[in-house]
């Protein structure tokens, strides 16, 4: 018995992995992160036991596990976009390792990556940016030290915000020392769903269209000189000589 933690992918079904796919058709238990995941997800699945563990705290996940691993069934665990990121994978994993429980991670697609799709750009780019910091505002849990958002602003490297799209007046004011008033800003909310939407801006004008769309959850924010569209020397990746 197995537990397969399984990136589910940003929002678009078809963006699940093959592997994470075939594992959603065939195990036999699915637990999986409610809302965050779309339905389509589930499509063709043959499991005994489906449960949304949105209502769940993590004993009772880890109980749903522990029943599926006394009963030698394989579960797939869904999570958004990529469990190694914001995943809360870390403590389950941590509880499996005691109680002996094998595991496995499936990667999945990220948002941001997804966000950089729709926005039809690539986030590194030579002599503007080979660095893309993925990080979180901090609101209740506190950031690590070194990783308040003015520290890594000071890098100036691409940049996705992760859950603070509510806040966006205060990370304005704290990137704007670093990245300037006219730095190309984007925050894309529910990137890849059917209904997708996303405002672009300056730092400096980024807050109002946030605030016009009403935009107040569910967002990525992403701040960074790539994100302009011309002005950029060709790479040498596919230079002549």
């Amino acid at each position: 018995m197995t537990v397969f933690f399984i990136g589910a992918g940003p929002g678009d079904p078809d963006l699940i992995t093959v592997k994470g796919q075939r594992l959603v058709r065939t195990c036999p238990v699915i637990l999986y992160a409610g809302s965050l995941i779309p339905e389509a997800v589930l499509d063709g699945h043959r499991a005994e036991q489906v449960v949304n563990t949105a209502e769940l705290d993590l004993e009772q996940i880890v109980a749903l596990l522990v029943d599926a691993h006394r009963q030698g069934k394989d579960v797939a665990r869904l999570h958004s976009g990529d469990p190694s990121l914001f995943g809360a994978i870390g403590e389950q994993i941590r509880r499996l390792n005691v109680l002996g429980i094998p595991f496995e991670i499936v990667p999945g697609v990220t948002a941001t990556a997804a966000c950089a799709a729709t926005l039809r750009r690539e986030l590194t780019l030579p002599g503007v940016s080979q660095t893309l910091i993925l990080t979180r505002f901090a609101t209740k849990t506190a950031m690590p030290d070194g990783e308040a958002l003015a520290d890594l602003a000071r890098h100036r490297a691409s940049m996705a915000i992760h859950l603070g799209v509510r806040h966006i007046e205060r990370i304005v004011d704290e990137l704007l020392p670093h990245y300037g008033a006219d730095c190309p800003v984007a925050v894309v909310w529910r990137a890849s769903w059917p209904d997708e939407a996303k405002v672009t801006g300056t730092l400096e004008t980024i807050a109002a269209q946030v605030r016009a769309a009403g935009i107040e959850k569910t967002a990525l924010i992403l701040v960074g000189r790539a994100l302009a569209a011309e002005g950029f020397a060709d790479s040498t990746l596919y230079a002549a000589e």
